[in-house]
């Protein structure tokens, strides 16, 4: 049972490689996934909500520094690293699958999935031919820190890199965990209606940039756009937006300028790794 959600921890495997993933804290308790942000709305018999903060708090400190660690080595590679979060069937596969497609040729990309169950993503991934890699979360709700960094001692992504981590479909959990990355990229598809970032503003606040996805849909939906950007603008005045269809292909030519940017801001001290 998890302080944001309630969910419960399981069995988290990565590829064929099984990790046990289990953290040890000094409590007198049973070890759960017990992770939020803010005030603990989870209850557990016995124990009160001060203490349920405070197990809450330890988590997210631990989280921290494997996320910390990750950074580090990130930085030392010139690894570039995106989270992006989004509610299942937002179209972050698709978008991914058409953006390695589209830019492997300009430097090396590695992707790592995030699921429940399955290696489905993964294996839709290496179809494109870039290196990729599946952590199924079992009943665990989002990827952490110490996945992420055993996940990378499998991956070995190259130095100066693009590693895009598809986090698991979710807009309450993945908002409280740092892995590392450079930015949070949240995808919102149109389908999904505009006040999504006001039903998770946490998400929507923690990300640097918000893709709104299958635009081309937009013909066929009552969606205001403009009130979709103004939510996210109100939970988060310096995310900026970008409208656009992993399917035909509109306004992926702005996402793409926009990795572009990042990267080389983020290798400004690898001159070396800018070019594949």
């Amino acid at each position: 049972m998890c302080t944001v959600c309630g969910c419960g921890e399981g069995e988290t495997t990565i590829d064929d490689h099984q990790h046990h993933h289990h953290h040890s804290h000094e409590h007198d308790h049973e070890h759960t996934h017990d992770y939020g942000q803010g005030p603990a709305h989870a209850h557990a018999p016995g124990m009160s909500q001060a203490r349920m903060v405070q197990i809450e708090q330890d988590i997210l400190g631990k989280n921290n520094q494997y996320a910390a660690a990750n950074r580090q080595y990130f930085s030392e590679h010139g690894i570039h690293v995106l989270n992006l979060v989004s509610s299942p069937g937002s179209g972050k596969t698709t978008l991914l699958s058409k953006t390695i497609e589209d830019m492997q040729a300009e430097f090396s990309v590695a992707v790592i999935e995030g699921d429940q169950q399955t290696a489905n993503d993964a294996e839709r991934i290496r179809s494109t031919g870039a290196k990729a890699i599946q952590i199924n979360t079992g009943k665990g709700c989002h990827l952490d820190g110490h996945m992420v960094g055993h996940a990378v001692e499998s991956l070995q992504p190259e130095d100066g890199s693009l590693l895009f981590i598809e986090n698991v479909g979710n807009l309450v959990c993945p908002a409280a965990f740092d892995l590392g990355e450079a930015h949070k990229v949240a995808i919102l598809s149109v389908t999904e209606g505009e006040d999504k970032p006001i039903k998770y503003p946490d998400m929507f606040h923690a990300a640097d940039l918000m893709l709104l996805n299958k635009i081309d849909l937009l013909p066929y939906l009552d969606f205001d756009v403009a009130q979709c950007i103004a939510y996210a603008q109100q939970v988060n005045p310096r995310i900026r937006v970008l409208e656009l269809s992993a399917k035909t292909g509109e306004g992926m030519d702005e996402w793409y300028q926009w990795l572009v940017s990042t990267r080389q801001t983020a290798l400004i001290g690898h001159p070396e790794k800018i070019a594949k």
